[in-house]
């Protein structure tokens, strides 16, 4: 079995390469999804959503063809007239490719941009975790917020 550190390890470059670091579809796993791969050795990486301003996606990381880790998501605009989804998508693609940086994706993290501020909090670790994205403006109201779960799969 993969340890914690090598799989986080695993998936930090998974998400560096794929829609952070603005990376090719893949073909279609189902219809109307927008899908992302990575592939590291034996193990694999699929991040599969849908939507644009309000969206809901999975990624799952497989060992020689085994599901072994997985995250479920929802997004959504709480202010489309202050914030678009473009600009909310750069905003996360900048402060995300700055955590992973950081060689992590999970612990907490803050991002500024622009009079703009992304905030991601979250509990427990690569094992079994949930969190929540937010971005708000700069008086600090929220302008559009995620929530994401996850973990091993065994």
């Amino acid at each position: 079995m993969i340890s914690d550190s090598d799989l986080e390890a695993f998936i930090v470059r998974a998400k560096a390469a794929t829609y952070a670091g603005d990376g090719n579809f893949a073909e279609l796993s189902r219809p109307a999804a927008h899908d992302l791969r990575f592939s590291d050795g034996d193990l694999s990486y699929l991040d599969s959503y849908f939507g644009d301003a309000d969206f809901l996606g999975q990624e799952v990381v497989h060992a020689a063809g085994r599901p072994i880790w997985g995250m479920n998501y929802y997004g959504f605009l709480l202010e489309p007239g202050r914030l678009t989804a473009a600009d909310a998508g750069r905003l996360i693609k900048q402060a995300l490719t700055a955590l992973y940086a950081e060689a992590r994706f999970l612990g907490g993290f803050t991002y500024c941009d622009g009079g703009l501020t992304y905030l991601d909090e979250n509990t427990g670790g690569v094992g079994r975790f949930e969190g929540v994205e937010h971005i708000s403006g700069p008086d600090g109201t929220p302008y559009y917020r995620l929530r994401y779960h996850g973990g091993r799969i065994v």
